[in-house]
């Protein structure tokens, strides 16, 4: 699985159908929401996994839900835990996730109350989609660690990598960064986000 195979996955009619029904959001308002907070997400994910701090942990998540049977997604989406998807949004948004949530209703004209449940649906799928991935790289290279993985499905590496999460999570975004982020974001996510536009024609 590669970075658009997951988008799509995250993306299809049967995932934001079951995310819509599951949270009472529109169609078309959780696939605006997704547009915007994927990219943010994945970020949080990447940050997660290269953290000395959290690798650990997000590993140990990772490998729990990719225990999720994820064949039907929308029988997923049917059953998915909004709470577990909280905390998950909470850990890879990180202390800025009140600001992201604000900045993700206002681009794309949610409220924000709609945009934090949407993300709570939303947050499971994306994390056992992503253990998944992880699982099926490590059987296949077994010295590959989580963070290698992730900086690979998003394209990252090295200083790459490091200007992608500057890019995603800080500036305007309430990051401690300087003020030229506004313009790193806009160029930096453009891979994601042009995926994601894709998805949508």
């Amino acid at each position: 699985m590669d970075i658009s195979s997951l988008l799509g996955t995250v993306m299809s009619s049967n995932s934001t159908d079951g995310i819509s029904k599951a949270t009472g959001v529109s169609g078309e308002q959780t696939r605006s929401v997704l547009t915007e907070a994927l990219p943010l997400l994945l970020g949080g994910a990447l940050s997660q996994s290269t953290g000395s701090g959290t690798s650990s942990g997000f590993a140990h998540a990772l490998t729990q839900h990719a225990a999720d049977n994820t064949s039907d997604v929308g029988s997923f989406m049917a059953g998915v835990d909004m709470k577990d998807g909280e905390k998950i949004v909470n850990h890879l948004l990180g202390s800025n996730s009140n600001a992201i949530i604000s900045q993700i209703a206002g681009d794309s004209g949610v409220k924000k109350s709609d945009v934090k449940k949407v993300l709570a649906a939303a947050a499971p799928l994306l994390m056992s989609l992503l253990g998944k991935e992880t699982q099926q790289q490590q059987q296949s290279n077994s010295s590959l660690g989580v963070g290698g993985i992730m900086s690979s499905l998003l394209g990252g590496g090295g200083s790459g990598t490091a200007s992608l999460l500057t890019g995603l999570l800080g500036g305007g975004l309430g990051g401690n960064t300087n003020s030229g982020n506004s313009n790193n974001n806009s160029n930096n996510n453009g891979g994601i986000a042009s995926l994601l536009m894709g998805l949508l024609k």
